[in-house]
């Protein structure tokens, strides 16, 4: 079964997934908010997801950012149409920085709205990742 992790925002939610085996978390898509319901019921209906893990805004001193009441609504009403699959929380202080740092660094020239949409993506793989290293031990 795979895991599926969300980088939540209000404009894009990035979203990625790990192979059934858990060992490689890869970016899937960047979605708008409105539209990942759909997304998810068809998902869901192809794949197994046997945990939602998802980014926990935080500042860096550790307590919540402005954008976590969002990502709390999120995860409430992930758990009320899928409680079947428990939902992780994930500290996701600096995802999108190293995220756009990867995106600089490999040189690719982008678009404002492709590079936002790749930045959410990779934090999503990044959130993936963090978890799935922290299972491991």
């Amino acid at each position: 079964m795979r895991l599926m992790a969300f980088d939540y925002g209000t404009k894009r939610i990035g979203i990625a997934v790990s192979d059934s085996l858990q060992i490689i978390a890869t970016s899937l898509t960047t979605i708008h908010p409105n539209d990942l319901w759909d997304f998810l019921k068809e998902y869901l209906s192809k794949e197994e997801v046997e945990t939602f893990v998802v980014g926990k805004p935080l500042q860096l001193d550790g307590s919540a950012s402005q954008s976590a009441p969002h990502v709390l609504g999120f995860v409430r009403k992930l758990k009320k149409v899928y409680p079947h699959i428990p939902v992780a929380e994930i500290d996701e202080r600096f995802t999108s920085k190293i995220a756009s740092q990867t995106i600089a660094q490999s040189g690719m020239n982008k678009s404002k709205k492709q590079n936002k949409e790749m930045v959410d993506r990779i934090s999503a793989t990044l959130i993936l990742q963090t978890y799935m290293e922290s299972k491991a031990f």
